[in-house]
């Protein structure tokens, strides 16, 4: 799990505000997610760099570098599977941001 972190860090852009995908993180709906975007936004943060760890998860060393740890829940994933999630929720947001209609609203 260590040697995976580091891989993952290795790959992000220097200075990249860090999110870890983890069972173990905060689960929110579309609109929150979209709020926590739009604030990072609005902060100035460049980059963001979203952290899939394997079947084990990251080690406690690696959330603490993250900015937010985030949960798609208690169920378990296919890491592909939560790859195609986060991209929807990512382009949910955007359009929440957007002011675009967001059907649970």
């Amino acid at each position: 799990m260590a040697r995976e972190g580091e891989l993952l860090r290795a790959a992000c852009p220097s200075g990249a505000t860090l999110v870890a995908l983890d069972r173990r993180g905060k689960v929110l709906d579309s609109t929150g997610f979209a709020k926590r975007l739009g604030k990072w936004r609005d902060d100035g943060v460049s980059d963001l760099a979203f952290l899939i760890g394997g079947a084990d998860g990251h080690t406690e060393a690696s959330l603490k570098d993250c900015a937010l740890t985030l949960s798609f829940g208690a169920m378990t994933w296919p890491h592909l599977l939560a790859r195609a999630m986060l991209a929807e929720q990512i382009y949910r947001a955007q359009q929440i941001l957007a002011g675009h209609p967001y059907h649970r609203e």
